[in-house]
């Protein structure tokens, strides 16, 4: 995956930490409709600096697809998966509000387990950011 950033500052290993804009669903082309109002955050991250950018220039950064796409499939489809699958795996078995509480307890579970595994990431440093040119 690849986007732009900006040099914030530079870390004394050969790394640089790097602000990222964060992207939303509207692209924030707020002309072209009433505005939600949402403001963007920019995200921060540090990043292995390859290129020898410097601080406040604009930074082509990649990451590893495999990551990001894990990472998306964890937390905004696991969830989906297991409530649906225990809400029609107990449904000869159980009421319907019983299956209905069960398949709202796999999706908790769901969710439980990518905050664990973020927390996991986060612990063992991120994702690895690389920034590969200087714009």
């Amino acid at each position: 995956m690849t986007q732009i950033a900006t040099v914030e500052t530079l870390l004394q290993d050969g790394r640089a930490e790097i602000t990222v804009a964060r992207k939303t669903a509207c692209a924030h082309d707020c002309s072209e409709c009433a505005g939600c109002g949402a403001t963007p955050s920019p995200v921060r991250a540090v990043a292995v600096n390859a290129v020898g950018a410097v601080k406040g220039q604009k930074v082509v950064v990649e990451s590893e697809s495999k990551q990001v796409i894990g990472a998306a499939l964890l937390v905004y489809i696991l969830p989906f998966v297991l409530f649906f699958i225990t809400y029609f795996a107990c449904s000869g078995l159980l009421s319907d509000v019983v299956r209905s509480l069960a398949a709202i307890l796999a999706f908790m579970a769901g969710v439980a387990v990518a905050i664990f595994a973020d927390r996991r990431l986060k612990r063992n440093g991120g994702m690895v950011f690389t920034i590969v040119r200087v714009i």
